[in-house]
């Protein structure tokens, strides 16, 4: 498709805003700059971001007097984006500080935008946790979405099923053939409710001394499990929407929270859909860990893994060791990217 002819007038209006935010970028750059030469911030001290508000973040201290406290930051233009729990070097100001460094990632959870450009999500997370509700209904493909994603960037994931009180006869038999699966290829499992509070014991402890991360649906219940896992934090729940059974976003920025008894929590905007443009093939295949004994021993190097003689992994299934429905996720994947 060409790309359409702006007009005189659109292309001095795109020109004309274009200038104005790089002359609102210029200012700001200055101002910061003017503050750190004339020495109007204070030392350089350790801090945890812990959410994120476009040009600024609320910083937690992470020393000294002020630890615990927080302060909201500017951001120096030489600065790779930052991220809600990213570490960083800040100094203090009035009525506003200055991020000046940002310290090196452990992990970085990312997913592509609308545009499909990859961005930063969250920094320095130990557990992707995959919420799940019996509604909005669950599906395999989504489950294994979030999978392969973690696995991507190397972070531990963990499936908690949440509302198990809504489990009845009509669901049972299904949440259970959809989940049962995973335990044998090595995927943690969990189950809790905020309304009977079963299994937050349970899930707190795997939480402990760990920075998490919740993803899912909307509607799955992760504000509400943040208000019965940190009493007082009070993050605003949506209810179902009656029309499509689907949530209603409430979250708007990642925010991270910390545990009473030790550990870090990060509230991520909902998502009912979790894209992995950004991925290769070759990359979703090996995000299925249950496949990587079975690759590279394809009878063709450029196997497809569909019907070709000698295929490793249609042997595996045929062996039990590999599910049919998951070698039937990963197909569905990779064509939706090779769709794009």
């Amino acid at each position: 498709m060409s790309k359409r002819k702006l007009t005189r007038r659109q292309a001095w209006r795109v020109k004309k805003i274009q200038h104005e935010r790089s002359e609102r970028a210029s200012k700001k750059a200055d101002f910061v700059d003017q503050q750190l030469s004339e020495g109007a911030l204070g030392d350089e001290q350790q801090g945890l971001v812990i959410a994120h508000y476009g040009s600024q973040v609320d910083v937690e201290c992470q020393q000294g007097n002020d630890a615990g406290k927080i302060f909201r930051c500017h951001l120096r233009a030489n600065l790779d984006t930052l991220v809600t729990g990213d570490r960083v070097i800040w100094r203090a100001g009035n009525p506003t500080g200055v991020i000046v460094a940002n310290q090196a990632r452990a992990s970085e959870l990312s997913r592509p935008d609308i545009h499909g450009q990859l961005r930063p999500v969250a920094a320095n997370i130990d557990y992707i946790v995959i919420v799940l509700a019996p509604r909005p209904e669950p599906h395999a493909n989504l489950i294994d979405r979030y999978l392969v994603a973690a696995e991507s960037v190397g972070i531990e994931p963990l499936i908690l099923l949440n509302k198990v009180d809504l489990i009845d006869d009509s669901n049972r038999a299904q949440l259970e053939q959809l989940l049962s699966i995973y335990p044998d290829i090595g995927y943690q499992v969990l189950q809790a409710s905020t309304q009977t509070m079963d299994g937050l014991s349970a899930l707190k402890t795997v939480l402990k001394n760990r920075t998490s991360v919740f993803v899912g649906q909307s509607g799955v219940g992760k504000s509400s499990l943040i208000n019965a896992l940190l009493p007082g934090v009070d993050s605003k729940v949506g209810a179902l929407s009656k029309a499509h059974d689907k949530g209603t976003h409430t979250t708007t920025t990642a925010k991270l929270f910390h545990f009473p008894d030790g550990g870090d929590l990060v509230d991520s905007p909902g998502i009912r859909e979790f894209g992995l443009w950004h991925m290769q093939r070759q990359q979703v295949l090996e995000g299925f860990v249950e496949f990587r004994p079975y690759l590279g021993h394809c009878k063709f190097r450029d196997c497809q893994h569909q019907s070709e003689p000698g295929c490793a992994l249609l042997a595996a299934v045929e062996q039990g060791k590999i599910t049919q429905r998951r070698l039937a996720s990963f197909e569905s994947i990779a064509n939706s990217l090779e769709q794009l």
